[in-house]
């Protein structure tokens, strides 16, 4: 593993956060790939019964890593760029959304800053969500000249409808978490320092459930696979 990430397990909960707030905690193919192991163990350790997904810092995760477009102007090699993401990281961010989504562990999101693009993607992926006041959302690929993944906006679309879907995705704005929360894409939205607390809380409550009707019902409840 590249050392992107850190976990703690207490008490039937794993903490995952990612960890690298220098660099606003991106996605690339190396934090995908930890990413992804990650979540494959913690679904084949019996001891762990919930998840909370978090970021160090005061980002969650600022979604793609777009280090290789510094001081890129020309908009359309900065499209080009962006658009020039090699199969094997596409790979990586369809079966690790497929992997999170599915994982038969609930799963909370506790979102302490920004969350961007596959960052956001993330959240969503997530059974509960978590956000500090002023924690920012947004999906800059359009901006960026590249349409999102399809599988992971479908499920935007499913969860906000298309109208507010198309809001988000075809104007690249910023949403703050309390607004978030009137649509129902966030569960609560607490102060920073209660953050924490009150994820560990509810994915304590979480693991104390009746393991095999949890997975029964998250699995209904999903109703469908990312391809």
């Amino acid at each position: 593993m590249s050392n992107q990430f850190k976990l703690d397990k207490n008490d039937g909960v794993a903490v995952l956060a990612f960890d690298r707030p220098e660099k606003r905690n991106p996605l690339n193919e190396g934090s995908l790939a930890e990413l992804y192991d990650h979540l494959m163990a913690l679904r084949d350790d019996n001891e762990v019964r919930a998840l909370v997904l978090t970021g160090s810092g005061n980002t969650f995760c600022a979604g793609a890593d777009l280090s290789h477009m510094k001081g890129v102007t020309d908009e359309a090699e900065r499209v080009r760029l962006f658009s020039s993401v090699p199969a094997r990281r596409r790979q990586l961010v369809r079966r690790t959304m497929e992997l999170l989504v599915n994982l038969e562990l609930p799963t909370v999101a506790a979102v302490n800053g920004f969350a961007v693009g596959g960052g956001w993607f993330l959240v969503l992926a997530c059974d509960f969500r978590i956000a500090v006041e002023g924690a920012e959302f947004w999906m800059p690929e359009i901006d960026l000249g590249v349409p999102g993944p399809r599988e992971p906006e479908r499920r935007l679309r499913e969860e906000v409808g298309v109208a507010r879907a198309k809001e988000i995705i075809l104007t690249c704005r910023h949403f703050k978490s309390a607004e978030l929360y009137q649509w129902g894409l966030v569960n609560r939205v607490v102060k920073k320092a209660e953050l924490m607390p009150a994820a560990m809380e509810l994915a304590r409550y979480l693991a104390s459930r009746k393991r095999a009707a949890m997975i029964q019902a998250k699995a209904q409840l999903n109703g469908f696979t990312l391809d």
